[in-house]
């Protein structure tokens, strides 16, 4: 039986399965007697790219079938500083799960800069948490942070780019209506507080995230990436999603809002 190898990132973990990703990202959210419910976003790893870090021999010891036959779902191999150690080139697709158990699957793709929004809201997904205001673009705000000469940095960030509407340009009146962020006068006041700043280019919003990503407010994708190299995985624009992945739309809407 297949053996798959995860990268889940809430929590941070590494882990191998005999589940599929779309029915492992089904496990993830709410387990196999479905008595729990939690959003999950993880990769499927290239076991040939990691083998010569995998500990093979655990691995087939412990991820085999039970005496009924049924698969494994998981087995942890590593779950502290999981995403440091594992080179980009391990990657292959991205799943972003409801909390009802719905899978988005993601291919890799190529990031084109839409707009010329001067401030932007990340939400830092691992291995910090933190959601970051920012005048810097995506690409710039990577470079940032995973810039290790620096006194607060860390080796690589997985984040998503949250819209941010007519605040991204005028955080002082720009309308709030669309924007289902707790405390927007708070969010406002950082805005603010980065215009013409730019030896500060970034402000904490909030230092701890709780684990539940609105999936609808992310304005295009998941960055992934160290200092010069960055992966991007595209969120389908809304159309698409509608028209091709109703049912994961509709949860992330409905239970996940």
């Amino acid at each position: 039986m297949k053996r798959y190898l995860y990268l889940s990132l809430m929590p941070e973990a590494m882990i191998v399965s005999m589940l599929p990703p779309k029915d492992f990202g089904n496990y993830l959210a709410i387990g196999t007697k479905k008595r729990t419910r939690g959003e999950a976003i993880f990769f499927e790893l290239d076991m040939e790219v990691m083998a010569d870090d995998l500990p093979m021999e655990y691995i087939e010891r412990r991820c085999v079938p039970n005496d009924q036959g049924k698969p494994k779902s998981s087995v942890y191999l590593s779950i502290y500083r999981t995403l440091e150690n594992t080179p980009l080139t391990a990657l292959k697709n991205l799943y972003l799960v409801t909390d009802d158990g719905r899978v988005l699957e993601l291919e890799q793709g190529q990031y084109e800069e839409k707009s010329n929004s001067k401030l932007h809201l990340y939400q830092q997904l691992c291995p910090v948490t933190p959601r970051i205001a920012s005048s810097l673009g995506p690409e710039e705000f990577m470079n940032y942070v995973t810039n290790t000469e620096q006194p607060v940095s860390v080796p690589k960030l997985v984040f998503v780019e949250l819209m941010l509407d007519e605040l991204a340009d005028d955080p002082s009146g720009g309308a709030t209506e669309n924007l289902p962020y707790r405390n927007i006068d708070h969010l406002r006041d950082c805005l603010i507080g980065l215009q013409g700043k730019p030896d500060k280019p970034s402000k904490t919003v909030i230092r701890f995230f709780q684990g539940d990503l609105q999936y609808r407010t992310c304005k295009n994708g998941v960055f992934i990436g160290e200092k010069g190299k960055m992966c991007y995985y595209p969120i389908p624009d809304l159309e698409t999603l509608q028209e091709k992945h109703y049912a994961w739309w509709r949860s992330s809407l409905t239970v996940g809002f």
